[in-house]
Protein backbone atom coordinates (compact mmCIF):
# COMPACT_ATOMS: atom_id res chain seq x y z
CA UNK A 1 0.00 0.00 0.00
CA UNK A 2 1.07 3.81 -0.36
CA UNK A 3 1.96 5.76 2.17
CA UNK A 4 2.56 8.47 -0.07
CA UNK A 5 1.15 8.98 -3.44
CA UNK A 6 2.55 12.17 -5.63
CA UNK A 7 1.37 12.89 -8.79
CA UNK A 8 1.86 15.53 -10.95
CA UNK A 9 2.92 18.07 -8.95
CA UNK A 10 3.77 21.08 -9.45
CA UNK A 11 5.42 24.02 -7.37
CA UNK A 12 6.06 27.48 -8.67
CA UNK A 13 7.63 30.63 -6.72
CA UNK A 14 6.33 33.78 -8.18
CA UNK A 15 7.92 33.06 -12.26
CA UNK A 16 10.43 30.30 -10.91
CA UNK A 17 8.77 26.82 -11.68
CA UNK A 18 10.59 24.61 -9.13
CA UNK A 19 9.14 21.69 -9.61
CA UNK A 20 7.90 20.33 -13.01
CA UNK A 21 5.18 18.04 -12.61
CA UNK A 22 6.69 14.87 -10.90
CA UNK A 23 5.22 12.00 -9.57
CA UNK A 24 6.43 9.10 -7.05
CA UNK A 25 5.14 6.78 -4.42
CA UNK A 26 6.59 5.78 -1.29
CA UNK A 27 4.98 2.32 0.07
CA UNK A 28 4.45 1.39 3.84
CA UNK A 29 7.99 0.05 5.45
CA UNK A 30 10.19 1.37 2.59
CA UNK A 31 13.07 3.68 2.09
CA UNK A 32 12.81 5.97 -0.90
CA UNK A 33 15.49 8.29 -1.85
CA UNK A 34 15.77 11.69 -4.20
CA UNK A 35 18.79 12.34 -5.32
CA UNK A 36 20.10 15.54 -7.73
CA UNK A 37 22.03 18.20 -7.83
CA UNK A 38 21.70 21.83 -5.35
CA UNK A 39 19.26 23.59 -6.76
CA UNK A 40 17.28 20.34 -8.34
CA UNK A 41 13.96 20.84 -6.17
CA UNK A 42 14.77 18.36 -3.75
CA UNK A 43 13.79 19.99 -0.36
CA UNK A 44 10.94 22.16 -2.38
CA UNK A 45 9.23 18.83 -2.91
CA UNK A 46 9.79 18.04 0.96
CA UNK A 47 8.49 21.23 2.34
CA UNK A 48 5.54 20.84 -0.17
CA UNK A 49 4.29 17.62 1.53
CA UNK A 50 5.18 19.06 4.72
CA UNK A 51 2.49 21.50 4.05
CA UNK A 52 4.74 24.81 4.22
CA UNK A 53 5.20 25.29 0.60
CA UNK A 54 1.68 25.15 -1.06
CA UNK A 55 1.58 22.96 -4.63
CA UNK A 56 0.61 24.87 -7.86
CA UNK A 57 -0.99 21.65 -8.87
CA UNK A 58 -1.04 18.21 -8.84
CA UNK A 59 -2.47 15.44 -5.96
CA UNK A 60 -0.76 14.27 -2.49
CA UNK A 61 -2.04 11.30 -0.99
CA UNK A 62 -0.94 10.49 2.62
CA UNK A 63 -1.95 6.88 3.55
CA UNK A 64 -4.91 7.32 1.14
CA UNK A 65 -5.68 10.56 2.37
CA UNK A 66 -5.75 14.33 0.49
CA UNK A 67 -2.58 16.07 2.04
CA UNK A 68 -3.92 18.57 4.58
CA UNK A 69 -3.46 22.66 4.16
CA UNK A 70 -1.26 23.08 7.28
CA UNK A 71 1.48 21.57 8.32
CA UNK A 72 -0.03 20.85 11.85
CA UNK A 73 -2.66 18.91 10.23
CA UNK A 74 -0.08 17.22 8.05
CA UNK A 75 1.82 16.10 11.07
CA UNK A 76 -1.37 15.38 12.63
CA UNK A 77 -2.02 13.02 10.19
CA UNK A 78 1.09 11.10 10.61
CA UNK A 79 3.77 12.55 8.39
CA UNK A 80 6.73 14.48 10.02
CA UNK A 81 9.56 16.76 8.64
CA UNK A 82 13.24 16.74 9.49
CA UNK A 83 14.45 19.79 8.08
CA UNK A 84 18.15 20.46 6.25
CA UNK A 85 20.27 21.97 8.84
CA UNK A 86 17.99 21.05 11.55
CA UNK A 87 16.22 23.79 12.71
CA UNK A 88 16.17 23.64 16.52
CA UNK A 89 14.84 25.77 19.38
CA UNK A 90 18.58 26.81 19.75
CA UNK A 91 17.34 28.63 23.13
CA UNK A 92 15.64 25.69 24.20
CA UNK A 93 16.95 22.57 26.12
CA UNK A 94 17.34 18.77 24.75
CA UNK A 95 14.31 17.97 26.72
CA UNK A 96 11.62 21.04 26.00
CA UNK A 97 12.97 20.47 21.94
CA UNK A 98 11.72 16.48 22.31
CA UNK A 99 8.75 17.82 24.30
CA UNK A 100 7.77 20.36 21.60
CA UNK A 101 7.97 17.78 19.09
CA UNK A 102 5.21 15.81 20.85
CA UNK A 103 2.94 18.70 21.12
CA UNK A 104 -0.11 17.27 19.90
CA UNK A 105 -0.08 13.72 21.72
CA UNK A 106 -1.87 14.19 24.94
CA UNK A 107 -1.26 10.98 26.66
CA UNK A 108 2.07 11.85 28.87
CA UNK A 109 3.30 7.78 29.35
CA UNK A 110 2.74 7.68 25.91
CA UNK A 111 5.51 10.88 25.29
CA UNK A 112 7.65 9.33 27.95
CA UNK A 113 7.71 5.80 26.56
CA UNK A 114 8.18 7.66 22.96
CA UNK A 115 11.54 9.44 24.65
CA UNK A 116 12.51 6.68 25.69
CA UNK A 117 12.73 4.86 22.40
CA UNK A 118 15.16 8.13 21.20
CA UNK A 119 17.11 7.39 23.97
CA UNK A 120 17.78 3.91 22.64
CA UNK A 121 18.38 5.22 19.34
CA UNK A 122 21.04 7.99 20.72
CA UNK A 123 21.88 7.62 24.08
CA UNK A 124 23.99 10.86 24.16
CA UNK A 125 21.14 12.69 24.26
CA UNK A 126 19.78 11.72 27.70
CA UNK A 127 23.65 12.93 29.11
CA UNK A 128 22.49 15.86 27.28
CA UNK A 129 18.60 16.27 28.42
CA UNK A 130 18.93 19.73 30.42
CA UNK A 131 21.75 20.91 27.89
CA UNK A 132 20.86 23.78 25.49
CA UNK A 133 20.44 22.74 21.81
CA UNK A 134 22.48 25.51 20.73
CA UNK A 135 25.45 24.23 22.38
CA UNK A 136 25.11 21.16 20.89
CA UNK A 137 27.81 19.66 18.41
CA UNK A 138 26.40 19.19 14.77
CA UNK A 139 25.97 15.36 14.92
CA UNK A 140 24.17 15.75 18.52
CA UNK A 141 21.93 18.52 16.44
CA UNK A 142 21.00 16.14 14.16
CA UNK A 143 20.30 13.32 16.25
CA UNK A 144 18.08 15.92 18.23
CA UNK A 145 16.10 16.92 15.04
CA UNK A 146 15.50 13.14 14.02
CA UNK A 147 14.46 12.49 17.68
CA UNK A 148 11.97 15.57 17.98
CA UNK A 149 10.08 14.54 14.59
CA UNK A 150 9.72 10.85 15.94
CA UNK A 151 8.13 12.50 19.67
CA UNK A 152 5.32 12.80 17.45
CA UNK A 153 5.12 8.92 16.53
CA UNK A 154 4.78 9.58 12.35
CA UNK A 155 3.91 7.07 10.38
CA UNK A 156 5.96 8.83 7.38
CA UNK A 157 9.51 10.20 8.06
CA UNK A 158 10.92 12.79 5.97
CA UNK A 159 14.91 13.39 6.03
CA UNK A 160 15.94 16.53 4.54
CA UNK A 161 19.99 16.20 3.90
CA UNK A 162 20.41 14.53 7.55
CA UNK A 163 24.18 14.30 7.12
CA UNK A 164 24.75 17.62 5.81
CA UNK A 165 28.32 19.07 7.50
CA UNK A 166 28.96 15.66 9.25
CA UNK A 167 31.64 13.63 10.16
CA UNK A 168 32.11 10.47 8.33
CA UNK A 169 31.66 8.38 11.91
CA UNK A 170 28.36 10.30 12.74
CA UNK A 171 27.09 10.34 9.04
CA UNK A 172 27.51 6.21 9.55
CA UNK A 173 25.80 6.38 12.75
CA UNK A 174 22.65 8.77 11.08
CA UNK A 175 22.40 6.09 8.44
CA UNK A 176 22.80 3.27 10.56
CA UNK A 177 19.41 5.08 12.41
CA UNK A 178 17.50 5.19 9.39
CA UNK A 179 18.03 1.24 8.52
CA UNK A 180 17.11 0.70 12.08
CA UNK A 181 13.34 3.05 12.36
CA UNK A 182 12.84 1.15 9.23
CA UNK A 183 12.92 -2.22 10.53
CA UNK A 184 10.46 -0.79 13.22
CA UNK A 185 7.77 0.33 10.93
CA UNK A 186 8.77 3.67 9.22
CA UNK A 187 8.18 4.60 5.97
CA UNK A 188 10.71 7.16 4.79
CA UNK A 189 11.81 9.75 2.35
CA UNK A 190 15.23 10.77 2.09
CA UNK A 191 16.83 13.52 0.32
CA UNK A 192 20.22 13.32 0.48
CA UNK A 193 24.27 15.35 -0.59
CA UNK A 194 25.73 11.97 -0.02
CA UNK A 195 24.16 10.38 -2.81
CA UNK A 196 25.70 6.64 -3.09
CA UNK A 197 25.39 6.26 0.65
CA UNK A 198 21.24 6.98 0.32
CA UNK A 199 20.69 4.79 -2.48
CA UNK A 200 22.79 1.67 -1.54
CA UNK A 201 20.17 2.15 1.55
CA UNK A 202 17.18 2.65 -0.18
CA UNK A 203 14.60 0.57 -1.93
CA UNK A 204 14.06 2.57 -4.85
CA UNK A 205 15.32 6.35 -5.51
CA UNK A 206 14.59 8.72 -7.82
CA UNK A 207 17.15 11.34 -9.87
CA UNK A 208 15.98 15.10 -10.04
CA UNK A 209 17.27 17.41 -11.78
CA UNK A 210 15.67 21.27 -12.68
CA UNK A 211 12.51 20.21 -10.70
CA UNK A 212 11.89 16.99 -12.90
CA UNK A 213 12.79 13.07 -12.70
CA UNK A 214 15.06 12.04 -15.27
CA UNK A 215 15.74 8.23 -14.05
CA UNK A 216 13.95 5.95 -11.14
CA UNK A 217 15.14 2.35 -10.30
CA UNK A 218 15.93 0.04 -7.25
CA UNK A 219 18.37 2.61 -5.22
CA UNK A 220 21.64 0.31 -5.12
CA UNK A 221 21.41 -0.18 -9.05
CA UNK A 222 21.29 3.70 -9.12
CA UNK A 223 23.96 3.58 -7.03
CA UNK A 224 26.10 1.33 -9.51
CA UNK A 225 25.13 3.13 -12.50
CA UNK A 226 27.57 4.34 -13.87
CA UNK A 227 26.12 7.39 -16.23
CA UNK A 228 24.06 8.42 -12.39
CA UNK A 229 27.73 8.11 -10.83
CA UNK A 230 29.38 10.44 -13.45
CA UNK A 231 26.73 13.00 -13.23
CA UNK A 232 25.64 12.88 -9.54
CA UNK A 233 27.61 10.62 -7.06
CA UNK A 234 31.44 11.96 -8.39
CA UNK A 235 32.62 9.00 -10.07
Amino acid sequence: MNALRVEDLNVHYGTIHAVQGVSFSVNEGEIVSIVGSNGAGKSTIMWTLAGVVASSGGIVEILGSPLPSKPNEVVARGLALVPERRRLFSALTVEENLIMGAYLRKNDQKVKDEMQRCFQLFPILRERLKQRSGTLSGGEQQMLAISRALMGNPKILLLDEPTLGLAPLIVETVMETILRIRKEGMTVLLVEQNATRALEISDRGYILEAGRFLKSGPGPELARDPEIQKAYLGG
